[in-house]
């Protein structure tokens, strides 16, 4: 009998990856296509069976899962994504289906990374949970009695789009003071480019044109007293957020997920002090910060697989 494979696909705004995982989350296959070279969405899809075609896998593929930007589950559409080429309402998890002739699942990226948390990373032993991925943006994912929560139109859980500074940054969802414009790694980059410090001679502003989160968190890790400013002011907010997200769920855990989260356990606990210096008493010790356990692996390509398998259970 042939193996049976999930194909997961993440779409990026740069990139787009997709693979092949079993079950148990081994990553059997992994390809990527540059996004921005697609002006029509059906051209990519595709493509991706072109490959996987001449790669000997299409006959394996038992359903397909689908990470995307302002992805809506119950429409299987991508709506007005800002990020990406393709304008309006794009039905991609249809022109899936019908290309592949195969099941076809579509959520957004911070969904797909939840369950992808739940079915292989550090939310296995998890019921209530919601997974924060802190990339350019920052996305949530919440998960309750082992369901996603969607909401009634599909876009429940943009907790990076709920206003924390008012009249704070401007986001690119055309607001201001959103969450994502402050503790995503673009808002750790204008933090850097904005505070006011004593430490300013710090050595992270030398290139602040090409300045990356990452250079800030690593720069905090070797004794930069301005990039430990800005870490900590990153901390404060996401965790005094988390604090009041909280009330509206009662999670057992936060997962940090993404780039920043990659720095490490320190962030995590500097984002818990904060949380709870600012949570409400009832809740008080009773939520963890954690670390998404897929770093080390194709966490896009798993979350956008795991839905598949999730739906099959």
């Amino acid at each position: 009998m042939a193996i049976q494979l999930a194909l997961g696909v993440d779409i990026g705004g740069t990139n787009s990856v997709f693979g092949l995982c079993d079950r148990d989350g081994n990553v059997i296959y992994e390809h990527s296509l540059p996004t921005t070279n697609y002006s029509d969405a059906s051209d990519l899809v595709n493509d991706i069976h072109s490959n996987l075609t001449k790669e000997g896998y299409i006959n394996n593929i038992v359903g397909i899962g689908i990470g995307a930007p302002n992805g809506n589950f119950y429409s299987g559409t991508i709506e007005f994504a800002p990020n990406l080429n393709w304008t309006g309402i794009i039905p991609l998890a249809d022109l899936f289906e019908k290309k592949f002739t195969k099941p076809t699942i579509l959520t957004n990226d911070a969904n797909a990374a939840a369950v992808g948390e739940m079915v292989y990373g550090a939310a296995k032993d998890l019921s209530h949970f919601v997974t924060i991925t802190l990339g350019t943006g920052l996305g949530s994912g919440i998960i309750q009695d082992n369901k996603l929560v969607y909401g009634h139109d599909g876009f429940a859980g943009e907790y990076g789009h709920i206003r924390v500074i008012p009249s704070g940054r401007s986001c690119g969802c055309g607001r201001n003071g959103c969450l994502e414009t402050y503790a995503s790694a673009s808002g750790v980059v204008r933090s850097a480019r904005e505070m006011e410090s004593p430490n300013k001679h710090s050595s992270i502003l030398n290139n602040v044109d090409n300045l990356t989160a990452r250079d800030v968190f690593t720069a905090a890790t070797n004794g930069d007293l301005f990039a430990q400013e800005v870490v900590e002011f990153t901390a404060e907010i996401l965790g005094n957020s988390l604090a009041d997200f909280v009330c509206y769920n009662s999670p057992a855990a936060f997962i940090l997920f993404g780039g920043i989260a990659q720095s490490g356990q320190a962030f995590a606990d500097m984002v818990k002090r904060h949380m709870e210096e600012s949570i409400l008493n009832i809740y008080k010790d009773k939520v963890e910060i954690r670390i998404s356990a897929l770093h080390d692996k194709n966490a896009a390509v798993l979350g956008a697989s795991s839905l598949v398998w999730n739906d099959l259970a």
